[in-house]
C-alpha cells in the first residue's frame, strides 16, 4: 500500500483550465472520497492520478515515487469504472483473471488469487457463470474482484455505485466498506453523492470548479464547514440558509434576526461583522424542531413528508423564505396551519453574505 500526494496539481485542455492547483495528502491506508457535483474535476482528478489523464503542471507521488510520466501499468494502482468494463463472452473467472493472465501469471498463481478475491466478495458460487447471468450488483463485485487479484497499491473507484438502484447501493455501500476493513488498503473513490461520501470516507475532498473547497473527516466537514459551498453540499436534507441583518457583536458571538427569526445569538467565528451588515445563518434542518417553549422562528407549514421515523417539514417562514425541518418523529401537521420552530444557536452557523459567489444551496 502507498500514500498518494498531490502537490499544486494542474489539468487543462486547451484553454480551458479544469484542475486549478490541487493540494491533497492521501496516508497510507486511508479512503478518501472526492465529492462534488458534475463537472467539478473529480473524475479526471482520479484518472490523473491513474495515469489516463496527463497533468499540465505540479506533482504527483504514489509512495515514494513521482508517477508524472510514468504509465499506468507502473503505477501500481488498479480502477473501478462505473460501467463495470467486464468482458460478456468470458465468465467471471475468466473476467477476474484477464489482468494475470496478460501479465502472463501461471495458471496456479491465477487460481489461488481469483480463489482470494472471491472467497473476500463472496461469491465463489459465481465463478462459472457469465456476465448475463448476473446482477448489477454481481457485476460490480466482479470488477471489483478483478481489481483485488492484482494486489495494487492503491484501489481507485469511480462512481461504481452509480449505476445501481437505491437498496443495492446501499448494500454495496456497505461491501466496499467492508472491504476497506478487510484489505486495509489505500482507496481514492469518486462520488457525486454526499451519503456514499459521508458512510465510507476517512478523509473527504470537497471539489468545485477543479478546486479544493475543504478537506477533512466526515463529521469534521459536517459541523464545521469552511464555507457556504460545503455546507450546502454535505448533509441531507440540505442546511438552510436564511438571511439576516447582524444586530450587535460581542467578541466572537453575533446577534443576528430579520422578520421571521427572532434576534438570537450565534458565532461569528467565520467573521469579523459588523453590526447593520447582512450575514446567512445557516440551520441543518436536523436540528431545527417544533418550538416547545420559546421560539425563534415563525412561519406555516407548506409541506409535510412522513417518511416513518422521520418528518420532513417544509415551512414558510413570516417573511415568505422557505425553511426545511427534519423532525425525528413521525408527527401530522395541518397545510396551511402556523407553526412555532427553535433552534440550539451552538448548532448555527453564520457566513458572510458576499460568500454567496461559492453557495450551490437553495
Amino acid at each position: 500500500m502507498a500514500q498518494v500526494s498531490l502537490k499544486n496539481v494542474t489539468k487543462s485542455f486547451g484553454s480551458a483550465h479544469v484542475i486549478k492547483g490541487v493540494d491533497i495528502e492521501i496516508d497510507d491506508g486511508e479512503f478518501c472520497v472526492f465529492v462534488g457535483p458534475s463537472g467539478c474535476g473529480k473524475s479526471t482528478l482520479l484518472r490523473m492520478v491513474a495515469g489516463l489523464e496527463d497533468i499540465t503542471s505540479g506533482d504527483m507521488r504514489i509512495g515514494e515515487t513521482r508517477v508524472n510520466d510514468l504509465p499506468p501499468k507502473d503505477r501500481g494502482v488498479a480502477m473501478v469504472f462505473q460501467s463495470y468494463a467486464i468482458f460478456p463472452h468470458m465468465t467471471v473467472r475468466e473476467n477476474v483473471a484477464f489482468g494475470l493472465t496478460i501479465s502472463g501469471a501461471s495458471k496456479e498463481e491465477k487460481e489461488a488469487k481469483v480463489a482470494e478475491a472471491a472467497r473476500i466478495l463472496q461469491m465463489e458460487h459465481l465463478l462459472d457463470r457469465r456476465p448475463s447471468q448476473l446482477s448489477g450488483g454481481q457485476r460490480q463485485r466482479v470488477a471489483i474482484g478483478r481489481a483485488i487479484v492484482r494486489k495494487p497499491k492503491v484501489f481507485l473507484f469511480d462512481e461504481p455505485l452509480s449505476n445501481l438502484d437505491a437498496a443495492l447501493r446501499m448494500d454495496m455501500r456497505m461491501e466496499i466498506g467492508k472491504l476497506h476493513q478487510q484489505l486495509g488498503a489505500t482507496m481514492i473513490y469518486v462520488t457525486h453523492d454526499q451519503v456514499e461520501a459521508m458512510t465510507l470516507a476517512d478523509k473527504i475532498v470537497v471539489l468545485k470548479d477543479g478546486r479544493v473547497m475543504q478537506i477533512g473527516a466526515p463529521m469534521e466537514l459536517y459541523h464545521n464547514p469552511a464555507n457556504l459551498f460545503v455546507a450546502g453540499f454535505l448533509g441531507a436534507p440540505s442546511m438552510n440558509f436564511i438571511e439576516v441583518t447582524v444586530k450587535g457583536v460581542n467578541g466572537d458571538k453575533a446577534l443576528v434576526s430579520n422578520e421571521a427569526l427572532d434576534p438570537v445569538e450565534v458565532s461569528g467565528k467565520r467573521g469579523p461583522f459588523q453590526v447593520g451588515q447582512t450575514a446567512l445563518l445557516g440551520l441543518r434542518p436536523q436540528y431545527v424542531g417544533v418550538a416547545k417553549g420559546a421560539a425563534q422562528l415563525h412561519g406555516t407549514v407548506a409541506l409535510t413528508e412522513r417518511l416513518g421515523a422521520e418528518t420532513v417539514l417544509e415551512v414558510t417562514l413570516k417573511n415568505g423564505k422557505p425553511l426545511i425541518a427534519a423532525l425525528s418523529e413521525d408527527t401530522v401537521f395541518e397545510l396551511g396551519a402556523p407553526v412555532d420552530l427553535s433552534f440550539d444557536p451552538a448548532q448555527a452557523h453564520l457566513f458572510p453574505k458576499e460568500e454567496g459567489a461559492v453557495s450551490a444551496p437553495h
